[in-house]
């Protein structure tokens, strides 16, 4: 489900993978223009800051000054969620303490989490569909190609679908 984020409320809650890849692209400022504040749990920020001293090419959260980081204030998705890594666990854990939360993750399986938890979804693909609807990318398809060459799984029916949504 594609989530217009320029509108919603500004609870974004964000995983790593989306915030790697369109650092990778070089459109995390995009995305800031387009969501404004972005909050992260700190199992984010360890794995950004582990991924980063493996000399992984990730963004410096510190230096995102609209970035903020958020701990969760209790562990009820915990019991429930055992197949999630760390960040997608308590981003889901921040969703759920927030009224009305949008959630950005790529991973199937905390997507299907989110889902059942009846929480707004989107994720790399979806901000870079509302990036071009706000006017902020002029095309998607090649930012598609770069991330299929930057290792993010993209099956041809998912690309299809994000070329209609874009327009392309």
């Amino acid at each position: 489900m594609n989530c217009d984020v320029r509108r919603a409320l500004p609870e974004i809650i964000c995983n790593t993978s989306p915030l790697q890849y369109l650092h990778q692209l070089r459109l995390l400022e995009t995305v800031a223009a387009l969501v404004g504040e972005l909050i992260v749990p700190p199992a984010v920020v360890s794995e950004i800051s582990a991924g980063r001293k493996r000399g992984v090419d990730l963004p410096d959260l510190n230096r995102l000054d609209w970035v903020k980081v958020r701990v969760p204030l209790s562990s009820t998705v915990t019991s429930l969620v055992t197949d999630l890594g760390p960040g997608e666990t308590q981003v889901l854990m921040l969703a759920l303490e927030s009224a009305d939360a949008i959630v950005v993750l790529d991973d199937g399986m905390a997507r299907q989490f989110a889902e059942t938890l009846k929480l707004r979804l989107t994720g790399t693909l979806g901000l870079l569909i509302d990036a071009k609807h706000a006017g902020m990318l002029s095309i998607v398809t090649p930012q598609l190609d770069r991330l299929q060459a930057l290792g993010f799984r993209l099956a041809p029916a998912t690309r299809t679908a994000v070329l209609r949504l874009a327009g392309e």
